[in-house]
């Protein structure tokens, strides 16, 4: 079940990402259209104050006194075609404005051949920029417009000023929307390559994306089996000693049970006396730890102990001993542990002792672990992987504990020391800092 919803996220994911990217690759291609429109609005917009500029005011006055074809305006009509053709606009022409609602081109700059237009043509020019350009005199540039007879195009408009400043028409360029369309496969092309980066940019991160959650998930389901078997491990552990007491348990009632039976009240209270040791030592498995995988362990391994007829002292910090992952603090204990309790069961009873310290301050987690036994010839070639000074048992790998937590400890760059005093006591302690 959980399979399933993981790969309808991934599933998910993969198509908003999609989405996304689609939506940003079109945002993008509709940006640089606009902006390519503005760009050759903005540069026709200035071809017309230069043509308008320097064309011949006091001719186009003559021509507006008397508006016929004479050789003013023939004058003006070349000077505009001239320009259409060094700019390839669709046209070039005067305009005058009759009212906020009307235009009308007087010259267009057309080869001498052109007889379809002529002077008085009306013009298009979006309303709220002509009645701008009326009462404010003010240049315009439109968006790109379909008009039925002169197709579609984009047109700007400068005002036409004589030498007193006035007004005494506009100067008009059209853009056709074919032109327009060539500039911006031209710019598309230039950016072919930004966009097949950021596809294959895209690709990356999907393929990426991919990965990653399959690392996590392996990582996940890793962690989950360690933590699942060394828990396992430790339940097993504590359930068969409390099973080995609970059997314990019943024989000595049946016996205490046999006793009063038959009237041997006062040996009835002696047995019962002998176990009040074995009481006490059920007492003592309980620890006060504020980390809940550290008590089960520590437990279990008290009641190992006990029932080996082990001395174990436990000292634990005040503290929740969470700057190191569960897992990893489990198997470093468990190993030093348990490694603790092998070496000292081969000791005559009285002479067994462990001792337990989990130390944590502000810079570091201390584990000590002391316990008597053989002493250590060589501190160093016992963290080697498979080394052992116990015996090898059929189907069973040995020398795996020491160099385990040798890896752990390593990966959080802390330090593990062995020590071993005269007296047969062997101290191993870690240093885990968590800064």
């Amino acid at each position: 079940m959980k399979s399933h919803k993981i790969k309808l996220i991934l599933v998910l994911s993969t198509i908003l990402l999609l989405f996304f990217t689609s939506l940003s690759v079109y945002t993008i291609s509709v940006n640089m259209k606009r902006t390519v429109v503005e760009s050759i609005g903005s540069q026709s917009l200035e071809a017309a104050k230069a043509i308008a500029s320097d064309m011949d005011i006091e001719a186009y006055k003559r021509f507006l006194d008397n508006k016929v074809q004479n050789n003013h305006y023939w004058e003006i009509r070349r000077y505009l075609n001239d320009a259409r053709e060094k700019l390839g606009a669709l046209y070039v022409y005067t305009l005058e404005l009759e009212s906020p609602k009307e235009a009308k081109a007087m010259i267009v700059g057309l080869p001498p051949e052109r007889t379809d237009i002529g002077i008085g043509e009306p013009c298009m020019v979006p309303e709220p920029l002509l009645k701008r350009a009326y009462y404010e005199e003010k240049h315009y540039v439109t968006g790109v417009m379909e008009d039925p007879k002169f197709g579609v195009y984009l047109s700007a408009g400068v005002p036409i000023k004589d030498g007193t400043g006035e007004t005494i028409g506009y100067l008009g360029i059209d853009i056709s929307a074919k032109r327009i369309s060539e500039i911006e496969g031209t710019v598309l092309e230039d950016n072919i390559v930004i966009f097949i980066f950021n596809g294959v940019f895209i690709l990356i991160i999907i393929a990426s994306f991919f990965l990653m959650q399959r690392w996590y998930l392996k990582e996940v389901a890793k962690e989950v089996g360690d933590t699942e078997d060394t828990y396992q491990t430790e339940i097993k552990t504590l359930i068969a000693s409390v099973s080995s007491l609970r059997h314990d348990f019943v024989n000595h009632i049946q016996v205490i049970h046999g006793l009063l039976m038959i009237g041997e009240l006062n040996k009835a209270l002696q047995y019962v006396s002998s176990l009040s040791k074995e009481v006490e030592v059920i007492k003592s498995i309980e620890l006060d730890v504020e980390h809940p995988g550290l008590g089960i362990l520590l437990q279990a391994k008290k009641l190992a102990a006990e029932n080996q007829l082990i001395d174990m002292d436990i000292s634990i910090s005040k503290n929740a001993f969470d700057k190191i992952k569960t897992t990893d603090m489990i198997k470093i204990l468990s190993n030093l542990i348990d490694n603790a309790i092998e070496a000292t069961i081969e000791l005559p009873e009285e002479k067994r002792k462990v001792v337990i310290n989990c130390i944590a301050d502000e810079a570091k987690y201390v584990f000590k672990i002391m316990n008597t036994g053989p002493k250590i010839i060589d501190d160093e070639i016992i963290f080697k992987q498979g080394y052992s000074t116990k015996k090898v048992e059929q189907g069973k790998t040995r020398g795996q504990g020491l160099f385990i937590i040798k890896e752990i400890v390593h990966k959080y760059n802390g330090t593990v020391s062995i020590s071993t005093t005269n007296d047969l006591e062997i101290t191993v302690m870690v240093e885990i800092p968590i800064k």
